[in-house]
């Protein structure tokens, strides 16, 4: 565990944090890697929830603020925006929009490290994330495009909350069901999904390992079975065991 989760954590017990404020530092850290996507999963899951929505957003604007060498936290902050801009609820886009400013303010970002322009990612992301916003036919364009892939569906061909719930087929036969949903519920069940796959995939790829070191394990039991087998015997040891039969 790093110097600065340890700090992170101190700090989040310190000042009893929620649950989603913890998460949504954690996404936004210094730490010089961005957030996981299974992690991104989880915010924009909790943030169906108004008060856990209201926790996020105020880290994420806090974090927007700073500056120097905390530009990490601006740039990972723009990360998460822009995710649950397309993946968690309506409500973030709409607060995006109210508070678009300080956004804005973002496309002329400077921060300089080791003769290396930091800033650059930041002015770039703010201003993807401005034009997405202003956007609106892209923007819900891109939301349900995510949907689909996350869900498996096929695309919709009205602009409804609709969706259509494919049941396996029976002994009795087939039957589709078409069940008004609202965006919300359609977003949990899309982001279960997900989180199912991640943890199939995760599963898999330690199933690979595990054989790969099952492997591994049984070549060196071979090569140790040759090295311990006896040596041919030279002609020498064998005049030497004559000679010895004869005294």
């Amino acid at each position: 565990m790093s110097l600065s989760t340890i700090r992170r954590q101190v700090k989040n017990a310190a000042y009893n944090l929620s649950d989603a404020q913890i998460k949504a530092r954690e996404a936004t850290s210094n730490d010089p890697w961005g957030p996981s996507t299974a992690l991104m999963n989880e915010i924009a899951e909790i943030t169906l929830r108004p008060a856990a929505l209201g926790d996020v957003l105020g880290i994420i604007w806090k974090r927007l603020g700073d500056h120097g060498k905390n530009w990490r936290h601006v740039y990972k902050s723009l990360v998460l925006l822009d995710f649950l801009v397309k993946n968690g609820s309506m409500r973030i886009v709409e607060e995006c929009r109210e508070n678009l400013c300080a956004i804005e303010t973002l496309k002329d970002f400077q921060r300089f490290e080791h003769n290396h322009d930091q800033g650059l990612t930041i002015r770039e992301k703010a201003k993807h994330l401005v034009a997405l916003l202003g956007d609106e036919v892209r923007l819900q364009d891109e939301r349900r495009r995510r949907l689909q892939v996350r869900d498996g569906a096929r695309p919709r061909d009205t602009e409804n909350s609709r969706t259509t719930i494919r049941t396996q087929p029976t002994g009795i036969g087939s039957r589709i069901e078409t069940l008004p949903l609202s965006e919300e519920t359609q977003l949990k069940m899309a982001l279960a999904l997900s989180l199912q796959e991640a943890e199939r995939a995760v599963a898999k790829s330690e199933d690979v390992l595990l054989q790969m070191a099952f492997e591994e394990s049984r070549r060196e039991a071979d090569r140790s079975i040759i090295r311990e087998q006896p040596k041919p015997a030279k002609a020498c040891d064998y005049l030497e065991d004559l000679l010895t039969l004869q005294f």
